[in-house]
């Protein structure tokens, strides 16, 4: 059946996808299925009509779904808990699309959200989308100076903002950072909307303040704005850019129908079951599947302002699950190291009934084997790894559970999805064989839903994505497809080191290092070395409770990788460290840590989760001698 539908999709695009648009309810449906642009790029159903907000909400409650809850709220953060049904929902987006109207906000503008994650985050993005206005969400919490670049890209008419964010038991006043933002930026917006939250106030003093609710009250409902197919929805900025700020760029039809197909093929959701996505609304999984895919398929949203652990503790995931009757739960594996960390035994699972749980699904980063096979080992339902991109906007690669669920892999994100021409080249540009690694690249066209361009930037779109392999767009990671045709994604091209002339992947030593008993979790980077080019270096935090001695920890680990890679890897240094340094997302920042071994000047990113966590490696690596580390510092 797989195999089937996938030759289908790569030898038919147009009929294939003709087909899939079926799902979304068109005001005008789509003739011209797929054409290129003057680059050559891929553009699907540009003459077709819709709005997005129409098809996730008003459809809906004309169905008759009007009462089912379109998004559950809980906020462990502020002990607070909401329920917010399709037509409530509707409603009030119509109200706050009206409140936009009124500030002169028209199709084609854009608005910048800044917001945390509260059900009013999704009524902005919802209403930018009824207006056909396009909307840039910015990550609660980020710098000003970060927000104001992003304003001056987007060049936005209004902001939005809460009042604050609640991340554990600090309250983050939000004004003083739009305000700081405002006045760093170039470009100036028309008007900026606070949402008060009883948290904290924020004073509304500039000219061009506007609070939320006092808006909505005098505000009419908007009706949908008919966009097409081909219109830009959203600009998302790709986290940790520095310098001038890389905007995805992504259309309205192609990813309605590419979210659409996803929820029924990948998460084999149905209408009125609960989805629980455990990301933020600032970057994209938020996007594609807390806001956008599930009310599409006319599910019902889990949406959460707290984290894995410590909200109150390492068995919030469970509760989540048990209390709200969660049927598939996507989140990062980060976030199930952290757990694993705080309860290696899974004991708060044992506490609640998560028997409505059908599939766990994995993504954001690569997920290693030991991660794998402790929740494989703990859940009775599928664990399944998937991988996209930002630029992408749903899977890739993954197993595709509702379409013909396969028998899993460790390390493997299984097939590539239908729509996604996926191969393997090495550095000449030729097709690699099974079992050898290279650039993993998609052959063009592109399916729906894939960015459409860099905001104002066509040229950055080409030489970022485009240029390095004509006809293929790279996803910048590097892999192999295995005998069986199942792909694996080994991390980023920069995290393949090159030791005295041979090309080694880190991701394949955090493996070994990972699989160790007594780690929770594990990064190795690669370092400058006068004689071999590289050399890797091991970051290990053990697991809680770990009593055993260090240094024979680290010997262990070393002979490990020794044994299971060689002595070729050439890793002789480990360093145990308390915590390692990451985005809010989840991801280690390996590249900062590469730089700070390797002696050269950093900053603490806006994306970063801990900053201290950043002093701690680097103190710990001076202590160590790693590399340069003592040269390095912050600035």
């Amino acid at each position: 059946m797989y195999h089937d539908e996938f030759r289908r999709s790569i030898d038919q695009p147009e009929a294939f996808w003709a087909e899939q648009a079926k799902r979304i309810p068109w005001f005008t449906p789509p003739t011209t299925i797929l054409e290129y642009d003057e680059a050559n790029h891929a553009r699907w159903f540009v003459d077709g009509e819709l709005n997005i907000c129409h098809a996730a909400l008003d459809h809906h409650v004309e169905q008759g779904r009007g009462d089912q809850p379109a998004i559950y709220w809980d906020s462990p953060v502020t002990d607070s808990k909401r329920t917010i049904t399709f037509a409530e929902m509707r409603d009030q987006v119509a109200r706050f699309a009206g409140a936009l109207r009124d500030l002169g906000v028209e199709k084609g503008d854009r608005v910048v959200i800044y917001m945390p994650m509260v059900p009013e985050a999704l009524v902005a993005m919802y209403a930018c989308a009824r207006l056909g206005a396009i909307h840039s969400v910015v990550f609660g919490g980020f710098a000003p100076h970060e927000l104001a670049v992003r304003i001056e890209d987007a060049e936005p008419k209004v902001v939005i903002a809460a009042s604050c964010g609640v991340e554990g038991d600090r309250v983050l006043p939000y004004k003083p950072i739009i305000d700081a933002a405002i006045e760093q930026s170039r470009y100036k917006p028309e008007a900026c909307v606070i949402l008060q939250r009883e948290q904290h106030a924020a004073e509304l003093g500039m000219a061009i303040d506007h609070d939320w609710s006092a808006l909505v009250e005098r505000a009419a409902p908007a009706e949908c704005v008919p966009v097409k197919g081909s219109d830009p929805l959203y600009i998302l900025y790709t986290s940790g850019t520095t310098g001038k700020p890389k905007g995805v760029v992504r259309d309205t039809g192609g990813y309605a129908v590419a979210l659409a197909y996803s929820m029924e093929t990948i998460y084999d959701v149905a209408p009125g079951e609960v989805f629980f996505s455990a990301s933020d609304v600032g970057w994209v999984v938020g996007h594609s599947y807390i806001v956008y895919a599930p009310l599409l398929r006319g599910a019902t949203t889990l949406v959460y302002e707290g984290k894995p652990v410590k909200t109150p503790d390492a068995g919030a995931f469970w509760r989540l699950i048990s209390e709200y009757r969660v049927t598939s739960f996507f989140t990062a594996p980060t976030a199930f190291r952290a757990i694993k960390k705080e309860d290696p035994d899974a004991k708060l699972m044992a506490q609640y009934d998560i028997s409505c749980l059908k599939a766990l699904f994995l993504a954001g980063e690569r997920l290693d084997p030991p991660t794998f096979h402790w929740l494989d080992d703990l859940l009775t339902v599928p664990v399944i790894d998937h991988w996209w991109q930002t630029e992408t906007g749903w899977p890739i690669a993954a197993n595709l559970h509702g379409l013909e669920p396969m028998p899993t892999k460790a390390g493997s994100a299984t097939v590539p999805v239908p729509g996604f021409d996926v191969q393997i080249l090495d550095r000449e540009g030729e097709p690699s064989g099974a079992m050898e690694q290279g650039s993993v690249v998609i052959k063009q066209p592109l399916p729906p839903g894939c960015l459409a361009g860099v905001w104002r930037d066509p040229q950055r779109f080409h030489s970022a994505y485009m240029a390095a392999f004509p006809g293929y767009y790279l996803t910048g990671d590097g892999g192999y497809f295995d005998e069986d045709g199942y792909l694996f994604i080994m991390g980023r091209t920069d995290d393949v080191i090159n030791i005295a002339g041979h090309r080694l992947s880190t991701g394949e030593m955090e493996e070994v290092v990972g699989a160790h008993p007594a780690v929770a979790e594990c990064a190795v980077i690669g370092i400058h070395d006068a004689l071999k080019g590289q050399l890797p270096v091991g970051l290990v935090i053990p697991k809680d409770g770990f009593e055993g001695d260090e240094l024979t920890l680290e010997n262990e680990l070393i002979g490990l990788v020794r044994e299971k890679i060689g002595p070729i890897a050439c890793f002789k240094q480990v360093l145990v460290v308390d915590r390692l340094p990451k985005t809010r997302s989840g991801k280690i920042l390996r590249k900062l840590l590469r730089n700070i071994a390797d002696g050269q000047e950093f900053g603490v990113p806006s994306t970063i989760d801990d900053p201290a966590s950043l002093q701690d490696v680097h103190e710990a690596m001076k202590e160590r001698s790693v590399g340069a580390a003592e040269e390095a510092r912050q600035v």
